[in-house]
């Protein structure tokens, strides 16, 4: 089996002394893992930084088989922000978050696209209001949506019988600026809704960095 995509590089780890294993969400193949022959070498470190986009040729015996990749780099992503801690710890927030919930060998374009778009808004001044409205957007388009617009009265929503208060910062109709209170108020909110949904039914970990960018404020 052989085909060839773009994608991001979600996860790397070391195979053997030259070679690693990493972690991919491709366009036209969804979530895809791979060992990456000479990955480890010094010549190809820079390819393999968390939130690069990548040119992927995947080979394997099989379909169901496991395979390896060779790897071109499109566009570096990670670099651009190595000297800005919040918003480095934010793509690796990103990328762990859709490592531990896409679904593996799943096409899902409208995720792809909707993550390009937030690593691309990293760099707007407002780059945190629309992570939050991101992590939004995913956990609607894994199946679960809430209506804040309708329970403005109330405040608050009921998830597997317990009322988790909704945050300023999505009652609010205009694009203000927001303080880092209201900020945390919604990461905390948005961490209510992934662990009631995904991390507790599941037995999953919250991811590192999420708890590391949510410090931040």
């Amino acid at each position: 089996m052989q085909w060839s995509d773009e994608g991001y590089l979600l996860s790397k780890n070391n195979f053997d002394e030259n070679s690693i294993i990493i972690e991919v969400f491709t366009i036209n193949h969804g979530k895809y893992s791979g060992l990456v022959y000479g990955g480890a070498s010094r010549k190809q470190k820079k390819i393999f930084q968390i939130g690069n986009k990548i040119f992927l040729d995947w080979k394997s015996k099989g379909e169901n088989k496991s395979g390896y990749f060779t790897v071109e780099l499109i566009k570096p992503i990670a670099p651009i922000f190595f000297d800005d801690k919040k918003r480095s710890i934010c793509i690796m927030s990103i990328t762990s978050i859709l490592k531990m919930l896409l679904p593996e060998r799943q096409i899902n374009k409208k995720i792809y696209n909707s993550f390009e778009q937030m690593l691309g808004n990293l760099n707007t001044n407002n780059w945190i209001k629309l992570y939050i409205q991101w992590e939004l957007s995913l956990i609607k388009e894994l199946g679960y949506e809430y209506d804040f617009k309708n329970q403005k009265k109330r405040n608050f929503i009921e998830i597997n019988n317990k009322s988790i208060k909704i945050p300023s910062l999505f009652l609010k109709e205009t694009d203000e600026n927001f303080q880092n209170n209201e900020i945390k108020e919604a990461l905390l909110f948005n961490k209510a809704l992934l662990i009631e949904n995904f991390i507790s039914p599941n037995k999953l970990r919250f991811p590192l960095f999420r708890n590391i960018l949510e410090s931040y404020y």
